[in-house]
């Protein structure tokens, strides 16, 4: 059998006389977890007296206190003479995974246990005292066991209230953090030093308390130490702790934690690229879509505003994402972060598929993923606007209708383009499903009506972008009639379904580079 933990607890209140406590001492001893504001406490505290002046000679008998001085008034009411330990800051309760008081634990002289129970038992009693007068060769006090009431409940031990029991884990020898820690000034505004550390997306963020981390480090069966990523640029590792870290910054809850993780493991893929999204001038920044069972567990909003403010995992996961990207790959601006005019986006875009509501397969069903599987994807987009159509009534005319605003992603002139999500809205989804169409004839007709001829795409007096004349020989080359399709591949158009089910306003995102050049669209399995 184990012993149980070392300790070295001071006596209770300023004007005890008696010297710290240490265990083991070497001699049989009865510690027993007090708290005053605990009845059934109160109604142990007459027996462990009679134990301490019946055995105490042969016996250590202490109590140990875990409101510290406040716990004296026990001593004063039931004229307790055992020494009350101080385990106000309770370690030592922690230590011993105390999580009801009042415990009683009785130990031989090398710390071994030979008994113990909590609440209150009146056989408990009995029986401690046999043994505590085998021990002593002392007869057991008399007591009228009549006038004790045969059980009652402990109270919860304090070590287990919240905050305090993760203050305790973090301060801990087997403690999962291990991050550098750094200390602020009583008088500094925390949120005012993280700013100046440059360690906040501008916007104020919750400071990473060691018992906030432990917290959210619950919402993962991940060793705390594993390294999930390498971050670009600085190609830094990020272990399960530090990903923890900057979650609890962008106000994650634990159970957000895994949904954070995968989405470091997509963006720090070399398929992604998060090198060259995040120090292109273009502005680009992760899009993040969310699917299955994991959506509607943790809350996420995939219907009114789904892309807005408001909703707590969709805002904080995302925000998490590009807090890893900053404080850990060391993307900011002005250092390897070069947009021009930058993008809202980059404070976070993350939002999850309206799955129940739409007619075809969701996007990581697409992806290869079973539709039971909760997973992330990771686009690299650069903007955001509206395909509005409020009087088409067919699919053919609707698709057409958001097709031509497609067309006008980064430029008109600009054809052979790379990734773009197409998120339709309910209403646009039901005017499509009369007409039965897949999502391979809404991509067909996206293509088709966006299609122009070269010629058309020309560089001019009148428009400086486009296609450079001087490739084709001369305004009669056949060359010219050719269509140009607006899309390299119609698998570049990705179609969500997400959004309000009152309103004909879909969104288009607007992609960057695609392809092995550029990014290309990555998912990864959430796992807990």
């Amino acid at each position: 059998m184990n012993n149980l933990p070392n300790f070295s607890l001071p006596t209770a209140g300023a004007t005890r006389t008696q010297n710290a406590y240490s265990f083991p001492s070497g001699r049989p001893t009865l510690l027993c977890f007090v708290k005053e504001d605990c009845p059934t406490t109160r109604i142990a505290m007459p027996l462990l007296q009679k134990a301490y002046e019946v055995f105490g000679k042969d016996i250590d008998v202490v109590a140990l206190a875990q409101n510290g001085e406040d716990d004296l008034v026990l001593a004063e009411e039931y004229g307790l003479m055992m020494p009350l330990l101080d385990d106000s800051s309770l370690t030592t309760s922690f230590a011993y995974d105390i999580e009801t008081v009042p415990t009683l634990i009785l130990a031989s002289p090398d710390g071994t246990p030979v008994t113990d129970f909590v609440g209150f038992g009146r056989d408990d009693w009995r029986e401690l005292y046999v043994k505590m007068s085998a021990i002593s060769e002392q007869t057991p006090p008399e007591v009228d066991w009549n006038s004790y009431p045969e059980s009652r409940p402990g109270c919860g031990s304090k070590s287990l209230e919240p905050g305090i029991f993760e203050r305790l884990q973090a301060e801990s020898e087997g403690s999962p953090i291990r991050a550098r820690r750094v200390e602020i000034g009583v008088h500094d505004d925390v949120h005012e030093f993280l700013y100046e550390q440059g360690l906040t997306d501008g916007l104020p963020v919750i400071p990473p308390t060691p018992e906030r981390v432990i917290r959210i480090l619950e919402g993962t069966k991940r060793d705390p130490q594993e390294t999930v990523a390498v971050v670009p640029p600085n190609l830094a590792p990020v272990t399960v702790e530090k990903i923890a870290i900057n979650s609890v910054m962008a106000g994650c809850k634990p159970e957000y934690l895994p949904v954070v993780i995968a989405a470091v493991e997509a963006v720090c893929t070399e398929e992604f690229n998060a090198h060259g999204v995040g120090a292109t001038t273009m502005g680009a920044t992760p899009v993040l879509i969310v699917n299955g069972p994991i959506r509607h567990e943790i809350g996420m909003n995939m219907g009114l505003n789904a892309l807005g403010q408001g909703n707590r995992a969709n805002a904080a996961i995302g925000r998490a994402l590009r807090l890893v990207l900053r404080n850990v790959g060391g993307q900011r601006p002005g250092e390897t972060e070069r947009s021009t005019l930058g993008s809202p986006l980059r404070y976070t875009t993350c939002f999850a598929e309206w799955e129940e509501i739409s007619p075809w397969a969701p996007l990581h069903v697409e992806r290869g993923f079973d539709k039971n599987e909760s997973v992330v994807t990771a686009f690299a987009m650069t903007g955001l606007g509206h395909a509005i159509d409020q009087t088409s009534r067919d699919a053919k005319s609707l698709v057409g209708s958001i097709g031509v605003k497609m067309e006008a992603i980064h430029h008109p002139n600009s054809h052979n383009y790379g990734d773009t999500i197409l998120v339709l809205c309910p209403e646009h989804v039901e005017t499509i499903s009369t007409n039965n169409w897949s999502k391979s004839e809404i991509r067909d007709r996206i293509q088709d009506i966006s299609s122009r001829p070269a010629r058309e795409l020309l560089r001019n007096d009148e428009i400086g972008a486009g296609l450079d004349p001087n490739i084709f020989d001369g305004p009669s080359d056949p060359k010219l009639d050719s269509l140009i399709p607006k899309f390299r591949s119609t698998e570049n158009i990705h179609i969500v379904v997400a959004g309000s089910k009152a309103g004909k306003f879909s969104s288009v995102f607007d992609g960057w580079a695609s392809g092995t050049g550029g990014s290309m669209p990555t998912s990864k399995k959430i796992q807990l």
